[in-house]
């Protein structure tokens, strides 16, 4: 299996996503160009797993562009609601047309959320985690998948600005701050996909 160095495609076309994952990889000069910028179209995610998700959206971006691509698939699985979203974390927030080509209306999504723990009443289980799955596929066909995950609570109303999708409803345990309240690089330092990338690192890029 090969490790990363050079131009790696970032199979995603979530702008917020992919600041993450460039900041994630910068101290270790890979040049990261998005499946977007490349004009790849995006596959569909027929999978039923994170896991399968993210191959799927690895190797279409490897095999579109000839180049080692990254792809992370993530979600909110929230313990009251049997795990859901989860692998449909991004379909609940429905496209709409005032967000852009690209664009999902997020506040609908976490609306969602709280609407269905609300109807379990004032006592309900607002514990969840984050899981993001990473998978590299390089186009002689070789993949390798990470995975982490982030423990926390749901709280309603949103807060904070910063972030991205359901940032604004998370908080880790063990913090007062929701995702979207948290600088950037202290987010890195504890989310789902710090501890996936944790695992890449060791694989990719230490000896």
């Amino acid at each position: 299996m090969g490790k990363l160095s050079g131009q790696l495609v970032i199979a995603t076309h979530n702008a917020g996503k992919l600041r993450e994952i460039q900041a994630l990889l910068a101290p270790f000069g890979v040049t990261c160009l998005s499946a977007g910028d490349l004009g790849l179209p995006e596959p569909e995610e027929t999978g039923t797993t994170f896991t399968e998700n993210a191959l799927i959206k690895a190797r279409a971006a490897a095999d579109g562009a000839g180049l080692p691509a990254l792809a992370d698939d993530s979600g909110l699985c929230v313990d009251a609601l049997g795990g859901k979203p989860g692998v449909y974390t991004a379909d609940w927030a429905e496209r709409q047309w005032f967000e852009g080509p690209e664009g999902r209306d997020w506040f609908m999504a976490m609306g969602k959320v709280e609407g269905l723990l609300c109807e379990q009443g004032p006592d309900a289980d607002r514990s969840g985690h984050f899981v993001s799955v990473l998978a590299i596929a390089w186009p002689d066909g070789d993949s390798a998948i990470y995975e982490g995950t982030v423990d926390g609570t749901l709280t309603w109303p949103p807060r904070g600005k910063l972030g991205f999708g359901y940032d604004p409803i998370f908080v880790p345990n063990g913090m007062d701050q929701t995702f979207a309240e948290m600088a950037p690089e202290d987010k890195h330092r504890i989310s789902h996909r710090a501890n996936a990338f944790a695992k890449l690192v060791k694989d990719q890029f230490e000896a």
